[in-house]
């Protein structure tokens, strides 16, 4: 029979068996965890070391070179230089008119157009004949002011090859305050829905006679329906002044902006031949 005395040494015994197996589970779970934290600070370390011997931990006096050697500046990006001349004194007018003027010129008659640009003279052969509404509204606007000191404010250099100009607002979106019909759709070098390069045709909205002052120059062969008044055509001294203008590009990157190049159109006159 087990007496109290020997009942209290038992569980004492049991008491101190339990205490030593959690001093012991204790132990252990702490040189585990001492192995990781040392495995750790092991790997900062290291990764401190790398960082220190390639510059980026470095003291006060050179966090810019640090930074520099971190994070290297892109190289420097420079514009092409702008192949044209700075623009004649002088500025836009602002003119309108409420009807299409009254033909004052020979349709008979040969005309030309002389656009004296920053970037060259652009000389164009005008088709009086075919389209006459069209050269009598040039002739006019020409005669007042209208086009001179004005900028070319459109590039396509993608699809469709053309320099656009004749807006006074350089927006796209201004004109005379009148509009004119179209004219010359089936105009002979029109074939396979192309405008070949050294076209001069006009600008429009899309819906049939909205003509109005904006017009295109044509510098590569550009696939159009006929729906732009063809109504002249670009000299050779003009096309070598469109390839140099398109050559710049334009400012979008994505084939239709404005020129890079300053494209403005110092003086424009229309003489009888």
């Amino acid at each position: 029979m087990v007496t109290q005395d020997q009942r209290r040494r038992q569980l004492a015994r049991e008491k101190f068996l339990r205490q030593q197996q959690r001093r012991t589970e204790a132990r252990n779970k702490a040189r585990v965890r001492n192995s990781v934290i040392a495995s750790v600070l092991g790997v900062v370390l290291v990764g401190s070391l790398a960082l220190y011997t390639t510059g980026v931990l470095k003291d006060d006096d050179t966090k810019t070179n640090a930074a520099a050697e971190v994070t290297p500046s892109a190289a420097p990006t420079s514009k092409a230089p702008d192949p044209c001349a700075k623009p004649a004194e002088g500025k836009v007018k602002s003119q309108s008119w409420k009807k299409e003027p009254a033909t004052t010129i020979d349709t008979s008659a040969a005309y030309t157009m002389k656009l004296a640009t920053t970037c060259g003279d652009i000389g164009i052969a005008m088709k009086t004949s075919a389209a006459p509404h069209t050269v009598n509204s040039f002739d006019f606007l020409a005669g007042k002011g209208y086009f001179d000191h004005t900028h070319c404010h459109r590039l396509t250099t993608n699809g469709i090859y053309v320099l656009q100009c004749g807006d006074p607002e350089g927006s796209g979106s201004g004109g005379p305050g009148y509009t004119i019909p179209d004219e010359n759709l089936k105009d002979k070098s029109l074939k396979d829905n192309t405008y070949p390069a050294g076209t001069v045709a006009m600008a429009n909205t899309g819906q049939p006679h909205t003509g109005g002052s904006q017009f295109f120059l044509v510098y590569e062969d550009s696939p159009l329906p006929p729906s732009y008044t063809p109504f002249g055509t670009v000299d050779a001294a003009g096309m070598k002044v469109l390839k140099k203008i398109a050559a710049a590009g334009e400012n979008t990157g994505q084939g239709d902006g404005a020129p890079n190049a300053t494209v403005v159109i110092d003086k424009a006159t229309v003489t009888k031949s």
